[in-house]
């Protein structure tokens, strides 16, 4: 019986086919519900015992052969089809490559990036998941400070000092603490924040933050550098800074751009002011420094923040924040012809 297997074997190793009907005929034949392998199965016990290990061996061989022949047998098949079918008439015109869209927060913080890399700024980043120190206490947000309100904040169940980030300023903390004054930096990334999801709004989205610490700078300072980018930006050069209040600055403000009464667009968005507000910043709260091992007496900077999903929502006239992660393909095709 075994020299019956390995004769089959030897059958299987120099069996050819051309067409797959002929293969589907052989695989029956061995492989089948019916085949021959089944048959040597339903042998094996009436096998000696002393004859069963190496009559196993030789079935297991005679299954293993035959699979792989099949699976040869496919494969040359379907290469040849494939040769035939694409390559067998090389004057055919090629299929057109569809081009990708590039997203518009893609768009929007590429363009950021590039506006503040033109005087000076480098691009830093750090996780999404945070921990205590860096997204708050080291922030001017000791626990329990009432500020911390302002943020509703994801944290991990099992362990309450771990938190997906708020904010990108964190960021700007392990940079402090990596890295000796003059720090001229941007963190563009995605944050959380426990928020109903509407038109407006949405529980995660993206923020760019710079910061800027050397000798003797000055609110003039700041100022400038936020001319500088709206005027590049959105080409309008007209701002305007109102007091407002952050943990991390004093004094802070919030930064409005004059946006212009031209279209009903603009009524819309101004709610009729011309006046549009896309960011806030301030100066460096000294205890932010000290905290990151900064000496304040020898130190200043400012800092500055804007979310990039509402600048997207701006340039592009895009009504709901929601079409930004919904991965729409009508909608991403738009962008095709953006940078």
């Amino acid at each position: 019986m075994i020299d019956t297997i390995k004769k089959h074997i030897k059958e299987i190793e120099q069996f050819s086919a051309d067409t797959a009907e002929a293969v589907e005929a052989f695989r029956i034949k061995y492989l089948g519900k019916k085949g021959l392998l089944n048959d040597f199965f339903a042998e094996f016990k009436n096998v000696p015992n002393e004859q069963k290990k190496e009559f196993g061996l030789a079935i297991n061989q005679l299954k293993k052969v035959a699979a792989d022949k099949v699976n040869d047998l496919k494969g040359a098949m379907e290469s040849n089809v494939a040769d035939t079918g694409v390559y067998g008439d090389l004057t055919r015109p090629g299929e057109p490559i569809e081009l990708g869209a590039r997203h518009p927060i893609s768009i929007v913080k590429n363009q950021i990036i590039e506006i503040f890399s033109r005087i000076g700024f480098n691009v830093s980043e750090g996780p999404e998941i945070e921990d205590d120190w860096h997204n708050f206490t080291a922030l001017n947000l000791p626990e329990y400070h009432p500020a911390r309100d302002m943020q509703d904040t994801f944290f991990v169940q099992t362990n309450p000092d771990i938190l997906l980030r708020t904010h990108t300023s964190s960021v700007q903390v392990r940079y402090m603490e990596s890295n000796t004054p003059p720090i001229r930096t941007i963190s563009p990334g995605r944050v959380y924040r426990n928020e109903a999801i509407s038109a407006r709004s949405h529980c995660f989205f993206h923020q760019v933050e710079g910061l800027y610490i050397d000798k003797n700078v000055s609110f003039a300072d700041l100022k400038q550098t936020l001319q500088f980018f709206t005027t590049e930006l959105f080409g309008k050069s007209k701002i305007r800074l109102r007091p407002s209040y952050f943990p991390f600055t004093e004094p802070s403000a919030e930064v409005d751009v004059y946006w212009g009464l031209e279209t009903e667009a603009d009524y819309r968005m101004t709610k009729g002011t011309g006046w549009l507000e896309i960011m806030g910043c301030g100066m460096v709260d000294p205890n932010v420094l000290t905290n990151c091992d900064i000496d304040p007496e020898e130190y200043s900077g400012f800092a500055f923040g804007m979310g990039i999903d509402r600048i997207a929502l701006l340039l592009h006239q895009i009504s709901d924040i929601r079409l930004l992660s919904e991965n729409d393909v009508r909608f991403l095709e738009q962008f095709k012809s953006a940078l």
